[in-house]
C-alpha cells in the first residue's frame, strides 16, 4: 500500500482527501501546513504528496522547494491541489518540482485520474 501525505490547512479538505485516497487503497497521513509537512517527510518520506498552495506558516510552494532539496526529496510524486487557476501559478509549481495539478473542488474521479497520470494508480 502506497503512502500519501495530505497537506492542507483546511480540516475539511484533509478529511475529504483522506476518504478518497483510502477508497483508492492508499495509506494517508496529514499535515496542516508546509512546516509540519517538512517534519513529517523528514520522519518518513511518502510515495506521494497532495499539497495545498495557500497555507499559513509555510505555503505549498515553499514546502515543495524545500522538499526537492532534501535527501530522497525527488522521490515523492507531488500533486498541487488548490484553487489557484492562474497559468503563472501552475507554471511556478511545475518549475519547482510538482508532478501534477488538481483544481479544487475535486472528486474521486479527478484524484484517481491525476494519480494514474503520475503512475500511482
Amino acid at each position: 500500500m502506497k503512502n500519501v501525505l495530505v497537506v492542507d490547512d483546511s480540516p475539511m479538505i484533509r478529511r475529504i482527501a483522506k476518504k478518497i485516497l483510502e477508497e483508492l487503497n492508499f495509506k494517508t497521513a496529514e499535515a496542516e501546513d508546509g512546516q509540519k509537512a517538512l517534519v513529517a517527510v523528514s520522519a518518513s518520506m511518502p510515495d506521494a504528496i497532495l499539497l495545498d498552495w495557500n497555507m499559513p506558516v509555510m505555503d505549498g510552494l515553499e514546502f515543495l522547494v524545500n522538499l526537492r532539496q532534501m535527501p530522497n526529496g525527488a522521490t515523492p510524486k507531488v500533486l498541487f491541489c488548490t484553487t489557484e487557476s492562474d497559468v503563472k501559478h501552475i507554471t511556478r509549481a511545475m518549475q519547482a518540482g510538482a508532478d501534477e495539478y488538481i483544481m479544487k473542488p475535486f472528486n474521486k474521479q479527478i484524484v484517481k485520474s491525476k494519480f494514474e497520470e503520475v503512475g500511482l494508480c
